[in-house]
């Protein structure tokens, strides 16, 4: 898939107030700090379409950006550490998870991890929730320029083994650098075959 098109709809915190559901959605979650913009903006080829921070928890939007014309993409507040009040948190955490349930279109949830990391419960447990949702999802494991690949395969090794304790199989997983562009075709093709398919 060649990106030709990327522009930015709409943020808000309503799911209401999203776009029409009338064309695919892809959306990207995952810890704070786990890369989700730069990431976003290495798929899209784009230098600044997600706002990069070096704080954790700057997304605080469910943000649109409409692809070719074609399907929306879409950049989820992380979840986790963030310096925010427990109030504000719990308010994040519950329009993510209507959003989640309740958008009809939403075709795929990417959840990144930070491959540099052993399994985190709190990823674990949010994919999990995924699972009991039904909630179809794949992995992006994000960083792997920061690992030598024998690290990198003991990481995902020890991820692998860690979620089919409870998991029959893994859900499709991609490993990516933003740094270095790995992982965005097979990424950008994933997402093209889904959208194929679905016609």
């Amino acid at each position: 898939m060649e990106i030709k098109d990327a522009r930015f709809i709409v943020s808000n915190t309503n799911v209401g107030k999203c776009p029409p559901p009338d064309k695919p959605e892809y959306a990207f979650i995952g810890r704070s700090n786990v890369g989700k913009s730069s990431l976003i903006n290495m798929l899209t080829s784009r230098k600044s379409l997600a706002k990069i921070s070096g704080k954790p928890g700057k997304t605080r939007l469910i943000n649109h950006f409409l692809i070719n014309e074609e399907w929306y993409l879409v950049d989820l507040p992380g979840y986790g550490y963030a310096k925010i009040g427990k109030k504000e948190r719990e308010k994040w955490e519950q329009f993510i998870r209507t959003y989640i349930l309740k958008r009809e279109n939403l075709y795929n949830l990417f959840v990144l991890i930070d491959s540099r990391h052993n399994p985190q419960p709190i990823d674990l447990e949010f994919m999990e929730w995924l699972g009991l949702k039904q909630i179809p999802f794949s992995i992006i494991f994000t960083k792997a320029d920061k690992l030598k690949p024998e690290e990198l395969e003991a990481n995902i090794n020890s991820y692998q083994n860690k979620m089919l304790e409870i998991w029959d199989e893994m859900p499709p997983w991609f490993i990516s650098s933003a740094t270095k562009g790995d992982g965005r075709n097979e990424i950008l093709q994933y997402i093209d075959n889904i959208n194929i398919t679905s016609r």
